[in-house]
């Protein structure tokens, strides 16, 4: 949705900083890393950009301030299949192998959780209207809506639990299985250095985060939609919609990838 608040910009910039940040201390493990986060984020602007003009942009196609809304207007669908689609290829070019997404896994959360405030200060990304209770939010005319953003940024705050408390299990158990197999010969012991980071710091369900994530944000945005004032296009359903049952449909497709090229690890 469009937003032009000056505490959006700034929450905005705060997230990129703070993600920024964090992944500066992973790239002292591997330069190639900064090439990486770099990618995802240009490419999670440029998928903001053209999934918002797809879904709803080009529905402001006579206004007098399309340009301005045109200009404005991005979504955290878009982010999320642009970031991937980036990351992957930035990848493949660098020749980088091990996973990446659980490190995004808990990125994209905190950011989400900041550009959500954003959205709760200026207004926007509003909930349907409905009859007024506790948990309701009123709009600039007194509106009583569905709490739209702050049911977000609950689902974004759950998501981030659940991965830091699949990361925090799988390091345990990471931890265990080293000080049973510290006998081991030394040729058994030669492992790929990609690999290797990837079971250390990957946890439980390691690689697969960011494919759990996509799928459980794209069924949640799916089921949300019918909750937000969004522009419907037919039958009901918004142009986010699509978005959403294609960044579940990434998520099960990197799923399903990854959980074969460990398979193949296994057997090799």
């Amino acid at each position: 949705m469009p937003a032009t608040s000056s505490p959006y910009s700034w929450l905005l910039l705060l997230g990129i900083g703070m993600t920024l940040w964090w992944w500066s201390r992973l790239v002292r493990r591997d330069e190639r890393l900064l090439i990486i986060y770099l990618a995802a984020l240009v490419s999670a602007f440029l998928g903001a950009k053209l999934v918002y003009l797809a879904a709803e942009g080009w529905m402001f196609w006579r206004s007098p301030d399309r340009w301005l809304i045109w200009a404005t207007g991005k979504t955290i669908l878009g982010a999320l299949l642009g970031g991937y689609a980036g990351v992957e290829l930035a990848k493949k070019a660098l020749g980088y192998r091990a996973a990446t997404g659980d490190f995004f896994a808990l990125v994209a959360p905190v950011g989400i959780i900041l550009g959500r405030v954003g959205c709760l200060l200026h207004g926007c990304c509003l909930g349907e209207v409905c009859e007024a209770h506790w948990w309701t939010l009123r709009d600039a005319q007194g509106v009583a809506r569905w709490p739209a953003v702050p049911v977000e940024m609950a689902f974004n705050g759950v998501a981030l639990a659940v991965f830091l408390a699949l990361r925090r299990r799988g390091k345990s158990s990471s931890f265990s299985s080293s000080s049973s197999s510290s006998s081991s010969p030394p040729e058994a012991e030669e492992k790929d250095e990609d690999e290797e980071r990837e079971k250390e710091e990957g946890g439980s369900l390691r690689g697969q985060h960011f494919h759990l994530y996509l799928i459980g944000y794209g069924l949640f945005r799916f089921a949300h939609e019918f909750l937000r004032a969004t522009p419907r296009f037919g039958f009901g359903f918004t142009g986010y919609q699509i978005a959403a049952l294609a960044v579940a449909g990434l998520g099960v497709w990197g799923f399903v990838r990854r959980a074969a090229a460990q398979r193949r690890g296994l057997r090799g």
